[in-house]
């Protein structure tokens, strides 16, 4: 994506879907787009694994002709392995390269990786310099408030010395690392920060409907809102939030639409991973498709139990022909 085209994205204020690892693969990413996403993350690409040569690593920078725009997104705590990465991102053809400095779960940020970056914020900018230099692209870096519990939180300084060194853009999620999910996100900070810089400042945290999306960039004056969870238990949000910039009430899903997009997810999964990995890996969504059909909680119970494509196929067909 060109600097005019990167700028041009973050002036209509997007609403992306974030990198979530084991969701934001190529079919989900096509789901949202098709709902209204702007802009879409690929899932964590772990530099050690796609500089060894790892199969699964590899496949998350194949990004085809319909799949954009979309973001790479790479992690890692060696700033050497993750320059080496962003130049493989970079060929792959993504709209930006994202750099996550912002994952809480212990098993990256103790190795140093992901939020473990928060322990030596100087240590954060030297690396995204680094990578800003090594590739043509914009870079952007997503990280949260701090690793808690600080006195102070470090992300407005932090944005001002990422901005410096040519970072494009910075998602704030407006938890501390130490927070995981718990407790509110404060997007107070995500308004300071966006206060603090000229780039675009995107707010991610606890946004989860349409309304969010209109109050986060009401409070904040970001750039931009990022959707994670909130994507996932209702993809149609994207759909909604562009019906209320268009001053239009948004139309829920009907019941017949949900169990179409759940039959229609779970057949993509199952060509793209064959049926022993995709019926599992597809009952993550099923909260969320299933949420406002009468009979859905049933439907699921059974559904959290069953290994059997045509199993489910059934199944959701016989809840089909209930409701007309």
């Amino acid at each position: 994506m060109s600097s005019d085209a990167f700028s041009a994205l973050f002036a209509a204020q997007p609403v992306l879907l974030a990198p979530m690892e084991d969701v934001s693969d190529a079919i989900f990413r096509r789901i949202c787009r098709r709902l209204g996403s702007d802009v879409c993350f690929t899932e964590f690409v772990n530099v050690d694994s796609l500089l060894q040569g790892c199969s699964r690593a590899g496949r998350k920078l194949r990004l085809a002709e319909d799949d954009k725009p979309t973001a790479i997104q790479i992690y890692g705590a060696d700033p050497e392995r993750l320059v080496e990465a962003a130049r493989l991102a970079e060929a792959a053809g993504p709209a930006f390269i994202d750099i996550n400095c912002g994952c809480w779960v212990p098993s990256i940020a103790r190795r140093g990786a992901g939020a473990g970056w928060l322990r030596d914020p100087e240590a954060m900018v030297a690396m995204a310099a680094r990578v800003v230099r090594a590739v043509s692209l914009p870079v952007t870096v997503k990280t949260r408030i701090g690793l808690g519990p600080e006195d102070r939180m470090p992300i407005v300084e932090l944005a001002r010395r990422l901005e410096e060194v040519g970072v494009r853009a910075l998602t704030v999620h407006c938890r501390t690392a130490k927070m995981g999910y718990t407790g509110a996100a404060d997007w107070r900070w995500a308004a300071l920060a966006q206060a603090a810089v000229r780039m675009p400042v995107i707010v991610n945290g606890d946004i989860r409907t349409a309304a969010d999306v209109g109050r986060a960039l009401a409070e904040t004056g970001c750039a931009g809102t990022m959707l994670g969870r909130g994507a996932i238990a209702h993809p149609w949000v994207f759909r909604e939030v562009k019906a209320l910039r268009a001053g239009l009430s948004p139309t829920p899903p009907t019941p017949a639409e949900r169990l179409g997009l759940l039959r229609e997810h779970l057949l993509a999964n199952v060509a793209a991973r064959g049926e022993g990995r995709a019926v599992p890996y597809t009952r993550r969504y099923l909260a969320g498709y299933l949420s406002a059909v009468e009979g859905g909680a049933s439907l699921r119970s059974h559904l959290n139990h069953s290994e059997r494509l045509d199993d489910w196929l059934e199944r959701i067909e016989l809840l089909e022909e209930q409701r007309k």
